[in-house]
């Protein structure tokens, strides 16, 4: 315990930009711990505080360029990795378009608040084509407010925090041991709850395939797209796909026929605004309702049409 708070003591800076940088790169590793330590720990008065707070807000700058680079070159297919790879159940595509439709780039400013919103809102930034000087003014702002905070936090409870410090110093070795079970504790509690929300997502499937051919031969009653109007404008959806608000859905559906098949597709991984439609869709009397495997980069891999 000793040697990591005199690492932190010594090389500070360094460590705070590696795990601003790996966190907001996507790696499931906490910065918030690290900040708030650092911000008790480290001396300078003011002057060391601004650098600290520029420090991380570098790193994130940096994560985050190249998750809109990559949102830029690759569109939503971006997306569906990041909400894949994170352990947050929470971070799917179609909680980012809601957050990002409703305030536009701004909801960068405090994107790195919310769990899972972060990473996600950057790459849609690069999805949706804004432009890279707007992207950079609102997310160096969300940074710098971000990466304050949780100096400031240290900051101000420096004496609380460092008697915490002196506390596991004491304990030698069983100090760092509680501090690995901690975040082990942390990591298990993350994965557990997405291991209970993908479960929450079985249901039965219709094929891209099998989509094709029933369109082909009229056998679909009706197609869905459960998207944001930002992403259908990004990437077209199927042909004769009637739009509908997630938060509206039984007015979406109003006069639809309950007998005939119906089919909901989305851009989230594992489905799951296609799933959650399609479960309610039930619950209002739908009989046959399925969601589209792949969502709509499934149906555009494929090479079939889109409509814009």
């Amino acid at each position: 315990m000793e040697q990591l708070i005199a690492l932190i003591q010594h090389y500070g800076l360094g460590l705070v930009f590696l795990n601003v940088l790996a966190l907001q790169a996507g790696a499931p590793l906490p910065a918030y711990p690290t900040l708030i330590v650092a911000g008790a720990l480290l001396t300078g008065g003011m002057h060391g505080l601004a650098a600290l707070v520029a420090t991380g807000a570098v790193a994130a700058v940096i994560a985050d360029t190249g998750w809109y680079l990559a949102g830029r070159r690759y569109g939503t297919r971006v997306l569906k990795l990041l909400c894949r790879v994170s352990l947050s159940p929470d971070s799917c595509v179609r909680q980012t378009e809601n957050m990002f439709m409703r305030f536009g780039p701004a909801s960068m400013m405090f994107a790195k608040f919310v769990p899972g919103f972060a990473s996600v809102s950057t790459a849609m930034a690069g999805a949706t084509r804004l432009p890279y000087g707007k992207f950079l003014f609102f997310d160096l702002i969300g940074a710098m407010a971000w990466v304050g905070v949780g100096v400031g936090l240290g900051y101000l409870f420096r004496g609380a925090i460092g008697e915490l410090l002196d506390t596991l110093k004491s304990l030698g070795k069983w100090g760092s041991i509680l501090l690995v079970c901690a975040f082990a504790l942390w990591i298990a509690r993350k994965w557990w709850q997405r291991r209970l929300f993908v479960k929450q997502l079985r249901m039965d499937r219709v094929t891209v395939d099998e989509l094709r051919h029933m369109i082909a031969h009229e056998k679909v009653g009706t197609i869905l797209d459960v998207r944001s109007p930002l992403l259908q404008e990004a990437s077209g959806r199927i042909p004769g796909a009637r739009t509908v608000d997630m938060t509206k859905i039984a007015e979406g559906v109003d006069g639809l026929a309950t007998e005939g098949e119906v089919v909901v597709y989305c851009a989230c991984p594992n489905e799951a605004s296609a799933v959650k439609v399609a479960q309610k869709l039930k619950e209002l009397g739908f009989k046959r309702v399925r969601p589209l495997h792949g969502g709509i980069d499934a149906w555009i891999a494929a090479g079939h049409d889109i409509e814009r």
